[in-house]
């Protein structure tokens, strides 16, 4: 095979192409061209390799905006066509939707018409601002930057849309931007457009040109699907969450998931957001948010420590979170912040890690007995077939590796 074979990991280059005049507000520091997958499994195999080329490239572009896209396949030799040699571009077109461009003049005329005419669909439902560059906080609380003038030249505004599969046009456009969850999300699939129930919330940056005229980019989405909650509500499921590379490491992960749990609180039909099989660089992400939240709830945190937020310290025989933390009041506040369970008790035990005082060792003991309870109850069928000796040095070791992962994201708040 040798030098005929290449890793479609890295011949796949990707873009998001603006027109003439958004290319000319970009800094030195912003470049939305020349990206690659993290993953290509599900297109071209497990191995992700292609067979039966020399320099081969793997041009697809988007219009930033209206996604629309324009595929090029260049190479410098192509062995003679047999069974072994990959239809790079028959493979790929079972993945995108007809009708995208081949021709490099037609896709850049299409780019600069829907520069100005492209429009989000859905409902605006979160928005905020960013200056320009590279953020340095981005494990830090939401900042929704209110103090920033977005008529300034080094801000922009950042806007996320609610969308269902009514809403006109959508389910065009979802066709485009679903190869994202393939290509960045291991073990991404596409969902099914005849299963009703679907929800999205989609990531845009909207950009005002020199002349005025603002200009929308795609960022990133998620999708949601309701589940009956008894006895009269939804249980929302975050299924797939994907920022592009161009935008990564900058807090707008943060933003997101901050727009999709504001709009869950205000829906009343919304009983609680659930996240399925989150990976672990997003389990990290929810886990600092939800805590930044929880930290900032100055009612909470006041009933949580016993003491005004500003003091900070658990005090005995006032503080909700104890240790020991009061089971009724956890459950309270876990409804009406419409938090999961599991992740809702993992969050106090955070919160309570975070303040407790490890010389007072009744406090420390009533922390670990809170804990471990709690991870028997998740881990009883496991457990329940240990021996006694057994089943207490699992949950012994179970809970030194719990805290110490607490502790590693306490350190990112």
């Amino acid at each position: 095979m040798g030098d005929w074979t290449v890793d479609s990991n890295e011949v796949l280059c990707l873009s998001l192409v603006r027109a003439s005049p958004d290319k000319e507000i970009l800094t030195e520091d912003e470049s939305y061209e020349d990206f690659r997958p993290t993953f290509t499994y599900p297109i071209y195999g497990e191995e992700e390799k292609i067979y039966g080329y020399r320099d081969l490239i793997i041009d697809l572009r988007f219009a930033s905006g209206s996604l629309a896209q324009y595929l090029k396949i260049e190479y410098s030799e192509k062995l003679p066509s047999s069974s072994t040699v990959d239809d790079v571009e028959g493979t790929l077109k079972n993945f995108i939707p007809a009708g995208y461009y081949t021709d490099e003049a037609e896709f850049l005329t299409r780019v600069e018409k829907d520069a100005t005419e492209f429009k989000p669909l859905g409902e605006k439902i979160f928005s905020y601002k960013r200056k320009i560059g590279p953020s340095k906080g981005k494990n830090k609380a939401f900042d929704s930057g209110e103090d920033l003038d977005e008529n300034s030249d080094d801000v922009v505004v950042f806007e996320a849309y609610h969308t269902t599969w009514d809403t006109p046009g959508f389910r065009e456009y979802h066709r485009l931007m679903q190869l994202f969850i393939l290509l960045y999300i291991e073990a991404g699939s596409y969902i099914k457009e005849d299963e009703e129930g679907w929800e999205f919330v989609v990531l845009y940056e909207r950009r005002r040109r020199r002349d005025g005229i603002p200009t929308y980019h795609f960022v990133g989405y998620s999708t949601l699907f309701p589940f009956f909650c008894f006895p009269d509500r939804v249980r929302m499921r975050l299924s797939q969450f994907v920022i592009l590379p161009p935008y990564q490491h900058v807090g707008h992960g943060s933003a997101l998931y901050t727009a999709i749990y504001r709009y869950v609180l205000d829906q009343s039909r919304i009983a609680e957001l659930t996240v399925e099989d989150p990976a672990e660089a997003f389990e990290d992400l929810r886990d600092r948010n939800d805590l930044n939240m929880l930290l900032s709830h100055e009612k909470f945190i006041t009933e949580a420590l016993g003491c005004s937020k500003d003091e900070r310290k658990l005090v005995k025989g006032k503080a909700k979170l104890g240790p020991p933390a009061e089971k009724g009041w956890v459950e309270k506040w876990r409804q009406d912040l419409k938090i999961a369970g599991r992740q809702f008790h993992r969050l106090v035990e955070m919160l309570v890690l975070k303040h407790l005082d490890f010389s007072d060792l009744k406090a420390f003991r009533a922390f670990r007995l809170q804990l471990k309870e709690r991870l028997f109850k998740f881990n009883y069928e496991i457990l329940a077939q240990m021996d006694k000796a057994e089943r207490l040095e699992k949950l012994e070791e179970t809970f030194q590796n719990v805290t110490q992962d607490y502790r590693r994201i306490l350190a990112m708040i």
